[in-house]
C-alpha cells in the first residue's frame, strides 16, 4: 500500500496508546533489519517526521545505542504529546519507501493546535 503524504487522513489513526521506544525500534528492525534514526524537522511553520538513511547498526553511526534511543525518546515523545502516535505508527507500519544515503523519507505532521506549541 503507497500513500502520499496528503492522502493520509489523522481522524483514520485516533490512537491513545502512546508510540514507545521498543516499539518504533521493533517495526524499524522487522521491516527494515536496521534502526534508522527518526527526527523532528520543523520548517516555517510545519513539522516533519524524517527517517534519516543513517542507523544505529552502522559502524560509522555517531551515537551510542543508549543515546540513540534517548534521542528517540524525545522525538516520540512530541509525537504522542501532539496526539499524532496512532498517525505515525500507521506510517510506519505501511510507507513503502526506504532511506537512502543522503535522502530521508519525510512524513508532514498535520498542523493543530497541539503542534503549535512545538513551532516557533
Amino acid at each position: 500500500m503507497s500513500f502520499k503524504s496528503n492522502e493520509l487522513n489523522t481522524g483514520s489513526f485516533p490512537s491513545p496508546i502512546p508510540l514507545e521506544v521498543d516499539e518504533v525500534v521493533g517495526c524499524l528492525r522487522r521491516r527494515w533489519g536496521v534502526t534508522y534514526d527518526l527526527k523532528l524537522l520543523i520548517k516555517k511553520d510545519r513539522i516533519y517526521l524524517q527517517m534519516m538513511w543513517g542507523f544505529l547498526e552502522q559502524q560509522s553511526f555517531p551515537l551510542d545505542e543508549e543515546t540513540f534511543r534517548e534521542n528517540l525518546n524525545r522525538t516520540l515523545e512530541i509525537i504522542n504529546r501532539a496526539g499524532q502516535s496512532g498517525f505515525v505508527r500507521n506510517w510506519l507500519e505501511n510507507v513503502q519507501a526506504k532511506p537512502r544515503l543522503g535522502r530521508a523519507i519525510t512524513l508532514p505532521l498535520p498542523m493543530d493546535q497541539r503542534m503549535d506549541e512545538f513551532v516557533l
